[in-house]
C-alpha cells in the first residue's frame, strides 16, 4: 500500500507504507524472541531437534526473518531516498554516516543493554554493526560506472548482492586459523568467532559481513519495484516471493550446496521438515536467505494489497525502528531483573 505524501518537491516516490508494515512485523517477532530469551528456562537451542519440540522451535526459527527483513529494507530505503531527491553525493554520505553511528551504538549502547556491565573488556558485533557496515559498503558502489541511471547501476548493485550471497558458502571451510595474520580479516567477512583487536579487548563476530553486504545491495536494487506501476509491482513481487521459495526448495533438496549443514530424515515427518527449514544463520548461507528473503517479498506482496487500518501498531513501530531497537533490550532486561527481584522477595516472606 502506497500512501500519497503531501510534500510532492520532498516525496517523488510517495512512502511506502508495505515497508513499514513489514518493518514493525519482524520488530515484533524481535522482540518475542528477546523476551523468551530473557524469560525462558530452556537451556538448550530451540532449533536443536534432539531437545526441542515444534512450537519451540517454530517460535525460533520465525525470527530468522528479521535481520534479512531489516538489512533488505535498508537497501531499498536507500535507493527511494535517492530517487526522493538525494544526489549520488548526499545518498554516499549519509550511508557512510549512518553506517559509522551504527556501528558506535552496536558496540556501545546496544551491547550495554544485553549486559550491564561498564566494563570494555568485551563487546559483541551484531545486527546493527552488519547493517552499518553494509550501509558503509553501499556508499561506495552506488558511484559505480554508469550508462543510464536506472540500468546498468542497478544491474552492478544486484549482481554484486547475487555474487555476495550465491558464492559465499564456496568458503565454508576456510578457517581465519588457516590465514595467520590476515585471520581476523576472515572472521569479519565471514567466521562467528571471537578476535581481539586490541589488547584486553575481545570483540565477537556474531553476523560476519559478505553475505550482509549482499542483501542490502540486492534491495537497493530491488527498490526500482517500487517506482513501477502498483499492479506490475504486485505481480513481480508475488512471482520473485514464490520463486525464490521455489529456488530453496529445489536446492535444498539436493543437499548439496548452500548451507554447511545437511537436513536429514528424522523419525517424523514434522521433524524430517523442520531439519529441511532449518539453515545456518552465523553467517546467513545461500539457503537461509532464498527462504527468508522469499518470505519477506510475499509479506510485502500482501502487505501492498491490505488495508493499512489493520496494520496500524505496525506502522508506528515501522517508522521508528532504530529507537525501538534500542530502548526494547533495556526495558525487557530490567523487567526480567523486575520479576527475579519480586520472586526474591516473596520466597523470603
Amino acid at each position: 500500500m502506497v500512501l500519497e505524501s503531501k510534500n510532492q518537491n520532498q516525496d517523488r516516490i510517495p512512502r511506502i507504507i508495505s515497508i513499514d508494515i513489514l518493518r514493525g512485523l519482524v520488530m515484533v517477532l524481535m522482540t518475542l524472541d528477546h523476551v523468551r530469551g530473557f524469560f525462558s528456562n530452556t537451556n538448550f537451542n530451540p532449533l536443536d531437534l534432539t531437545h526441542s519440540n515444534i512450537p519451540l522451535f517454530l517460535t525460533r526459527w520465525i525470527t530468522h526473518l528479521c535481520a534479512p527483513t531489516f538489512i533488505f529494507l535498508a537497501g531499498i530505503g536507500a535507493y527511494l531516498s535517492l530517487k526522493r531527491g538525494k544526489t549520488k553525493q548526499q545518498l554516499s554520505q549519509f550511508l557512510l554516516l549512518r553506517g559509522c553511528w551504527f556501528i558506535f551504538l552496536d558496540l556501545t549502547v546496544v551491547r550495554l543493554s544485553w549486559r550491564f556491565d561498564l566494563s570494555n573488556i568485551f563487546s559483541a558485533a551484531g545486527v546493527l554493526w552488519a547493517i552499518g557496515c553494509s550501509m558503509i559498503f553501499l556508499a561506495a558502489i552506488i558511484y559505480l560506472p554508469t550508462r543510464t541511471i536506472l540500468a546498468i547501476e542497478l544491474r552492478s548493485a544486484g549482481a554484486i548482492g547475487i555474487l555476495l550471497i550465491v558464492g559465499h558458502n564456496l568458503f565454508d571451510n576456510v578457517q581465519a586459523e588457516q590465514l595467520g595474520n590476515i585471520g581476523w580479516l576472515w572472521a569479519i567477512l565471514h567466521q562467528r568467532t571471537m578476535i581481539e583487536p586490541i589488547s584486553g579487548f575481545r570483540l565477537f563476530i556474531l553476523y560476519p559481513l559478505i553475505p550482509w553486504i549482499g542483501v542490502m545491495a540486492l534491495g537497493y536494487a530491488f527498490g526500482t519495484l517500487f517506482e513501477m506501476e502498483k499492479y506490475r509491482r504486485l505481480q513481480l513481487l508475488r512471482k520473485i516471493g514464490l520463486g525464490t521459495i521455489v529456488t530453496f526448495i529445489i536446492i535444498r533438496a539436493t543437499n548439496i550446496y548452500g548451507d554447511p549443514n545437511s537436513w536429514s530424515i528424522q523419525s517424523s515427518f514434522p521433524d524430517t521438515l523442520l531439519s529441511f527449514i532449518d539453515c545456518h544463520k552465523y553467517p546467513p548461507s545461500l539457503l537461509y536467505l532464498l527462504i527468508t528473503l522469499g518470505l519477506a517479498i510475499l509479506l510485502l506482496y500482501y502487505f501492498e494489497k491490505s488495508n493499512i487500518r489493520y496494520f496500524k501498531p505496525l506502522i508506528i513501530l515501522g517508522q521508528q525502528p532504530l529507537f525501538f531497537y534500542v530502548i526494547h533490550v533495556y526495558l525487557i532486561h530490567l523487567t526480567a531483573i523486575l520479576e527475579i527481584v519480586c520472586k526474591g522477595n516473596i520466597k523470603r516472606r
